[in-house]
């Protein structure tokens, strides 16, 4: 996929007697491309400079947005990214806007080859580290936390109550435990025990459990669910090195009684933990989260690229990223299929694609409901040009293995997850599977946290990120300001990785966000 590194944009003049370049006020992408996307506000009227000839900007098109560059016919397609991204659904001149007006869904046949553009991983020369937390079981820890696992939602407010006793200076006194996080969920009761929503509450759950940023567990059932406390973790391979203490309520003298157990319970763990020190850790032993929310026109631009040049970076490591986002593949599968190792690999991919074709269209929807009112406000039209800018986190390295939502993640290289693309679902499930840091971008301003995981929020535009910078870790925006490079940002970004692996607090953490973001995806019929 092309990306470019824009030079700063001048003012740009109305004045037909001295247009500016197109370059200066717009980016195009690939030189197949039917499209630009402005990088500021353009007037309607404005004369630009495009390969020898002027163009005119016939209403106004909004930074983010879309320019047509030369003319369509009405079903012509239209590309981006080198890619088609939709098909005109009236005739566009020249100097015309192009979004949701102009612009549908092309649901024509991909070109499915797979592995064609595999390329073997070179491994970096210079080995990095971070300071982490060695766990019995060989895997690395970035955080230090006590877990609060709920088997059902009528134990939520309970763990609730034990959790609040430890916030605050309360901990201050254990500088090594990052904090008691209770993980309360809608379920766990009302379903089919065998049925596949049930499975998937149970993996999460499970996945969390055995979370290399867990280092001590209290497990909390009411004590007649279907999910029941007693039996949650078994057969899970819970390390050695982790406390574990369980509580039902109904056995234990109600909720009152469960709190004062609860906490005692986690009082007796704290000091265990927070004995616990970090030490050098190979960059290897990383699990990197890819995730995007409140896209814009820009995601696929900056943010994104950079992100999966850093996730290139980390795989010449020897580590792993897991993208995910399922619906948010969709169009753009083809591009992962040619990275796929084998058939296999692609055909999991292609399954979970098919799935989801089929669950849209039971709900009375389509895949191309997606993008939201919000990615369309800030320039994405069609799933197609939003899953091509989206499957640029991923890089270039090539595809290893395709997951169930939250499946433990143990090989090394990128791995795709079946996830929505609903961002707290998502994560959830990225966690679930052993993502031990995530790195989210997001154009709009999404403010998400994953404990027990730190989240770094990378913006895709300056404007947003000096809106919203103290919310924000890192501005990808400079890149199409011209200040710096996709790779360049893309260097920041591991940097970065490494330096919140090692203990530096993201800015979702100073806000001690991340446990109302724990949101298991609930599929199936409740009884």
């Amino acid at each position: 996929m092309a990306t470019v590194s824009p030079t700063p944009t001048p003012a740009c003049t109305d004045d037909a007697s001295a247009p500016a370049d197109l370059a200066d006020v717009a980016v195009v992408l690939a030189p197949e491309d039917d499209v630009a996307v402005a990088t500021r506000d353009l007037a309607g009227g404005t004369v630009l400079r495009s390969g020898g000839a002027t163009l005119t900007v016939r209403t106004t098109v909004a930074r983010g947005h879309k320019l047509a560059i030369r003319a369509l016919e009405a079903g012509a397609p239209v590309r981006k990214y080198g890619q088609v991204i939709g098909r005109a659904t009236a005739d566009i001149a020249a100097g015309s806007h192009v979004h949701a007006h102009n612009l549908g869904m092309d649901d024509g046949a991909r070109d499915l080859q797979v592995g064609v553009d595999r390329r073997d991983t070179v491994p970096a020369p210079e080995r990095l580290t971070f300071q982490g937390y060695r766990r019995s079981d060989g895997s690395w820890g970035t955080r230090n936390y006590i877990g609060i696992v709920t088997s059902v939602n009528c134990s939520a407010s309970t763990a609730r109550m034990i959790a609040d006793q430890f916030r605050g200076p309360v901990l201050d006194a254990y500088p090594h435990v990052d904090g008691v996080v209770a993980l309360t969920h809608d379920t766990g009761c009302g379903l089919v025990p065998t049925s596949e929503g049930a499975q998937i509450t149970l993996r999460t759950l499970r996945g969390y459990a055995t979370h290399p940023n867990m280092a001590g567990l209290l497990v909390l059932g009411l004590g007649c669910e279907m999910l029941p406390a007693q039996g949650l973790l078994d057969g899970t391979g819970v390390r050695e090195d982790v406390p574990v203490r369980t509580l039902i309520i109904q056995e234990n003298g109600g909720i009152r009684a469960t709190v004062r157990a609860g906490v005692a319970a986690i009082e007796e763990m704290l000091p265990e933990v927070d004995a616990l020190r970090r030490q050098e850790a190979p960059a290897s032993a990383l699990v990197l989260g890819l995730n995007c929310g409140g896209s814009d026109g820009y995601s696929g631009i900056t943010a994104n690229p950079a992100l999966g040049f850093a996730s290139d970076l980390l795989v010449a490591q020897g580590g792993t990223s897991i993208l995910a986002e399922t619906p948010e593949v969709y169009g753009a599968e083809h591009l992962l299929l040619r990275r796929a190792v084998s058939q296999d690999v692609a055909d999991r991919l292609m399954d979970r694609l098919r799935w989801w074709e089929r669950y849209a269209e039971a709900g009375g929807g389509t895949l191309d409901n997606n993008p939201s009112p919000g990615n369309k406000a800030g320039g994405l039209t069609t799933i197609l040009e939003k899953s091509l800018g989206a499957i640029a986190k991923s890089g270039s390295s090539e595809l290893v293995a395709v997951h169930e939502y939250a499946e433990k993640v143990t090989e090394k290289g990128l791995t795709f997850m079946d996830t929505p693309g609903y961002d707290p679902v998502s994560v959830t499930g990225i966690v679930a599977g052993g993502a031990t840091v995530v790195v989210f971008t997001t154009g709009r301003g999404s403010v998400l946290g994953c404990k027990p995981s730190p989240s770094i929020k990378v913006a895709t535009n300056t404007p947003m990120y000096e809106r919203m910078s103290e919310d924000m870790d890192l501005n990808a925006g400079r890149i199409v300001d011209g200040t710096a490079t996709v790779e360049q940002v893309g260097e920041e970004i591991l940097a970065q990785i490494l330096a919140v692996a090692s203990g530096e607090a993201t800015v979702s953490e100073e806000l001690d966000l991340g446990t109302d973001e724990f949101v298991p995806w609930q599929l199936g019929a409740v009884t």
